[in-house]
């Protein structure tokens, strides 16, 4: 048997240039880099997965304080950032808290 060529044109072939591509390029768009409390949302209040986030964190952490129900979007945004920030270098010095 002997194939029928195919009806489909053949789609032109386009060169990529790897500079306009922002999943390789280094620095983000400067429209990505905002300050948490500068999105537009920010000064909304913080999510479930936020406030579920901050409160695991807060417990390993070992600083309940941390956590706050009434936070913003922004501040539990920072205030995850820090805690992260303090777990990973506890860890990295060898500093893990037992359970």
């Amino acid at each position: 048997m002997t194939r029928a060529p195919s009806r489909r044109p053949e789609l032109p072939v386009r060169k990529v240039s790897l500079r306009k591509n922002p999943k390789l390029d280094p620095r983000p768009a400067s429209n990505t880099e905002k300050a948490p409390e500068q999105r537009a949302s920010g000064q909304e209040p913080m999510t479930g997965a936020q406030a579920s986030y901050l409160k695991t964190l807060s417990e390993e952490a070992r600083e309940p304080d941390a956590y706050d129900d009434t936070l913003t979007k922004a501040e539990a945004s920072v205030r995850i950032g820090a805690l992260k920030a303090k777990l990973a270098k506890e860890k990295s010095a060898g500093l893990e808290r037992p359970g």
